[in-house]
């Protein structure tokens, strides 16, 4: 689809989507209210939207800050845009970081959650400590525990296996390293990619889906996509990733097998700048096959 047709679609065309709606997906089909299965990896996307997402837009659509909830039980970030996403009843007690970008770390927002437990790269791990003991001292709460990861070293957290990655994003700590993550429970392996401008090398092949390291292949993939459709021109392309190279990415490992996802099961893009992309009802009816918006709220089962 070009960018005029793109452009000249009217309101009166589209759906907007409903914010903060809970859809749990199964292979491509709907649980009924949301309800999780026994069996899989669950993802909950507290937030989908990129630093750009300050409250509602014009559109009077809404994004909070990227993060997800995994098993409803651990975090990969959290701001607190995200908090009114947690569902009810439910206390998370471990975060990993992906970095230490404001739109992505927040002790205030983890310290307030009850969160007991911190994982981040090594890189920034004095930065960290600093800044969760200053916010655990305002909030009159316990310094959690701060444990530094290293990429290729999996943490097992009972069922669930952390393996963080490098990215390719920087920030402004010069010798930060900031990370992916491959999370695993039984046969299913989700590789979630954001802030990071493609998949590093390294990346690949050290969970082996490189043209190089033919290994146990992935079965989920969330992957960021700040760039919209037709924005592969910007100069954010250092450190993110646009909706057409996440096309290339799929297609690639697809045909290489490095890729094989139950059948139906979408590829879901998320951390979407407000400025480079169009409405929810927009991505959903043009978005190439097999991509599909996340949205806040939404709840997947990766098997």
């Amino acid at each position: 689809m070009n960018r005029r047709a793109f452009m000249g679609l009217t309101a009166a065309s589209l759906v907007t989507a409903g914010q903060g709606r809970v859809e749990a997906t199964l292979l491509g089909t709907k649980v009924a209210n949301g309800s999780l299965a026994s069996e899989g990896l669950a993802v909950r996307f507290l937030g989908t939207g990129a630093a750009d997402w300050k409250g509602k837009d014009e559109r009077g659509e809404l994004r909070r800050l990227s993060s997800i909830l995994v098993d409803r039980r651990v975090l990969v970030d959290f701001t607190p845009t995200d908090a009114d996403m947690v569902p009810e009843g439910c206390q998370p007690e471990v975060i990993f970081y992906t970095h230490s970008h404001g739109d992505h770390y927040h002790p205030e927002a983890a310290l307030k959650l009850g969160v007991k437990q911190v994982y981040l790269s090594h890189t920034w791990y004095d930065i960290a400590k600093a800044g969760f003991a200053k916010a655990a001292k305002s909030l009159n709460l316990p310094v959690p525990t701060i444990s530094p990861l290293y990429v290729g070293q999996p943490v097992t957290l009972g069922d669930l296996i952390f393996t963080p990655l490098p990215a390719n994003h920087a920030t402004g700590h010069l010798f930060e390293q900031t990370l992916i993550y491959l999370i695993e429970k039984q046969q299913a392996r989700v590789l979630y990619a954001t802030d990071t401008g493609g998949l590093p090398a390294a990346a690949t092949r050290m969970i082996g889906i490189d043209a190089h390291e033919k290994g146990k292949p992935i079965t989920g993939l969330i992957m960021e996509a700040t760039m919209g459709m037709e924005h592969d021109i910007d100069f954010r392309i250092f450190t993110h990733t646009s909706v057409g190279q996440v096309a290339r990415t799929v297609q690639v490992l697809t045909q290489t097998k490095r890729y094989l996802p139950p059948v139906g099961q979408p590829v879901y893009i998320t951390h979407l700048a407000r400025t480079l992309h169009g409405t929810q009802a927009e991505l959903d009816a043009h978005l190439p096959e097999p991509l599909r918006a996340a949205y806040d709220g939404l709840e997947v089962i990766f098997q």
